[in-house]
């Protein structure tokens, strides 16, 4: 992805063959822009793995990178925000020489530090060169309220003043911050506004001038860097926000978002799960199982229990997924079973992967986190039970009732238990057992697999519940579905309460 000459780290080691190989030294920020150019003309996508994006973040972000922009990230949590940013060494030159001990990674062609500069004042051509790899040239810092201008920037070295016996007034006493050492290449620090105000401000002049100041002696370093920064909405975060002055320097602002759709939610969530390819053969997951679960972010976010500003991370649908495999593969080990395959019951386990990436707001908080969830889950089943059945609720109103014998078959007093640790031929035969269901499920659903037969039927049992057309209760490791008239009787709440 370059135009340069590619020398081989190996073959040229002095500064004089590397000006004899006709090397053109470059900024970062024109490095990228260059690479990004080649990449676009040749239609290579340098970010693979974002989805979502296609016609918003990227095309944003391209075009603070050809402009040479330094760039503010910003959205709420589980954006790809780092991912992102971690990407842009895609951008970089595989390899780029530097003085062979610099602290600051020293272009030999124009060296910044007093080591570089006297390295090539007393070796000239003979000066060591060493090359310096795209994925080192990448320093990611975490803002919190105790990092210091010593962390970003650097500070007096008392110890090597007094070995070297050198005044405080000499550069060479300066022990180099993260900035200065991630010179010539890309800089990224994350949750900018927990960042304390005078730190922020210690970041002014680098920006804009390209100077440092340290201990009260200015030192002149126009340091090549390419800052990224990523942040939430000052109006979420608690902890301190972006100083005006700062916002200013940052060029471009980029607004990072969710997922527009469920199926690119989806495609997230299973490219970034950590499951085991070995896993993955053994457990069959229903299309009907990564909706759910895509679902449920989608309430989440929509929720009166959740504080949106918060957010709701992807990272929740990937351990929600993760948790339907682990779920299901105990089962299998329980049950001394070499395969399987996910229920509504897994479903149903899930909760962990929920109450902990979600932030609720006080109705919340009297609601429960396990409460919360369970209310999100039965209103994922109901979103996608339409999209399979006919709506429940109109259902009511049509002279003929598509779920009248169903409804006759729980009104006889018959019933249905489904167990959470059902091995897969109890779970199989108890579900095609009922003809009502089963008949009802061939006659809507002509295009499933026939081994997603008895999931659907479970799916049925679970969604008619959810319209209160059944009744379904919990029993102690499975559900019991009933009549909904007969089982009001039954004052037993449908979840158990969270423990205090």
């Amino acid at each position: 992805m370059t135009n340069t000459p590619k020398p081989s780290p190996t073959e040229i080691k002095t500064f004089g063959a590397l000006k004899k190989a006709g090397f053109q030294p470059q900024s970062t920020k024109a490095e990228l822009r260059k690479n990004l150019i080649q990449a676009l003309q040749n239609d290579v996508n340098p970010f693979k793995g974002i989805h979502g994006y296609e016609e918003t973040v990227i095309p944003e972000l391209q075009r603070a990178i050809l402009a040479g922009h330094n760039i503010n990230l910003l959205g709420l949590r589980g954006q790809a925000k780092t991912r992102i940013a971690r990407l842009m060494t895609n951008l970089l030159d595989e390899y780029i020489p530097y003085i062979e001990g610099s602290e600051i990674n020293d272009d030999p062609f124009h060296p910044l530090s007093f080591f570089g500069r006297q390295q090539i004042l007393n070796l000239g051509d003979e000066t060591p060169i060493a090359w310096l790899h795209r994925d080192l040239r990448y320093v990611e810092k975490l803002a919190t309220p105790d990092v210091t201008v010593a962390d970003l920037i650097g500070d007096i070295d008392p110890i090597k003043a007094a070995a070297q016996k050198l005044s405080y007034s000499d550069e060479r006493i300066i022990h180099f911050g993260l900035i200065p050492r991630s010179n010539r290449g890309i800089f990224v620090i994350n949750e900018l506004p927990d960042l304390q105000a005078r730190i922020q401000v210690a970041l002014f002049n680098i920006l804009q001038e390209g100077d440092i100041q340290i201990r009260g002696f200015q030192l002149r370093l126009p340091l090549d860097l390419q800052f990224v920064f990523t942040a939430n909405p000052e109006d979420y975060t608690n902890r301190g926000s972006i100083v005006t002055p700062l916002k200013d320097r940052i060029e471009s602002q980029i607004i990072t978002h969710y997922p527009p759709t469920l199926d690119i939610g989806e495609k997230i969530t299973r490219q970034e799960a950590k499951i085991s390819a070995e896993l993955q053969e053994k457990i069959h997951i229903s299309p009907l199982l990564f909706s759910l679960i895509e679902q449920i972010a989608a309430e989440a976010r929509e929720s009166e229990y959740v504080d949106g500003k918060s957010g709701v991370s992807a990272r929740l649908t990937i351990s929600a997924l993760e948790t339907l495999y682990s779920t299901i593969e105990r089962r299998m080990l329980i049950n001394g079973e070499s395969t399987g395959a996910a229920r509504i019951a897994d479903f149903l386990k899930i909760t962990p992967a929920i109450t902990g990436k979600v932030e609720l707001v006080y109705e919340g908080e009297q609601e429960g986190a396990a409460a919360v969830a369970a209310n999100l889950m039965d209103k994922a089943i109901r979103i996608q039970f339409e999209k399979y059945f006919p709506s429940p609720e109109k259902a009511r109103k049509e002279e003929i009732n598509p779920y009248g014998k169903i409804s006759d078959y729980f009104e006889k007093g018959n019933v249905v238990d489904v167990m959470d640790e059902f091995s897969e031929d109890d779970f199989t035969g108890e579900l095609l057992a009922i003809s009502p269901l089963t008949d009802f499920i061939k006659t809507h659903l002509t295009h499933i697999p026939q081994q997603e037969i008895p999931l659907f039927v479970e799916f049925l049992l679970h969604g008619l519940a959810a319209y209160s057309m059944l009744s379904k209760k919990p029993l102690s490791g499975g559900a019991h579905f009933g009549d909904f008239l007969s089982g009001m009787l039954d004052m037993s709440p449908d979840f158990p309460e969270e423990e205090p």
